[in-house]
């Protein structure tokens, strides 16, 4: 394992919110994030289907780790979600790229899978603003 995914799983370790999902980091590196999550009953909605709110927390935090690979500690400034489908499936595959970056920013885009029978179908696509931030000592 690398340093670089070695810190991105401490991230995820230190996120209550991520480990009450039971979300997975799967790929960390320069420019690129893969976040996988195992759909549970409590994650779905009255249908069946992973609930929007979880799609969209899956694309959230993999494009945070997308813009983190580039720009170390950061935040969302700004995310727009278009759901293509219903997420179907047994689990959720959400991946990150960036697709600019400069000092103050990155802007990212993330693809979220729905995995139903081992095969992938998009369920949703996002793309977000990037921002470092400064943690007060």
């Amino acid at each position: 394992m690398t340093d670089m995914m070695e810190m991105g799983q401490a991230v995820l370790k230190a996120q209550p919110f991520s480990l009450l999902l039971g979300t997975e980091l799967m790929v960390f590196e320069p420019g690129r994030a893969e976040l996988r999550l195992t759909l549970r009953e409590e994650h779905r909605q009255q249908h069946g289907f992973a609930h929007g709110g979880v799609v969209s927390y899956l694309a959230d935090n993999a494009l945070t780790y997308a813009g983190g690979s580039v720009l170390g500690n950061v935040l969302t400034q700004e995310m727009k979600i278009n759901y293509t489908r219903p997420a179907i499936g047994e689990v959720l595959i959400a991946r990150a790229e960036v697709v600019s970056q400069g000092k103050r920013q990155a802007v990212c885009r993330c693809d979220v899978f729905a995995v139903a029978d081992g095969q992938e179908r998009l369920c949703a696509a996002a793309q977000g603003t990037i921002m470092p931030v400064d943690t007060p000592e």
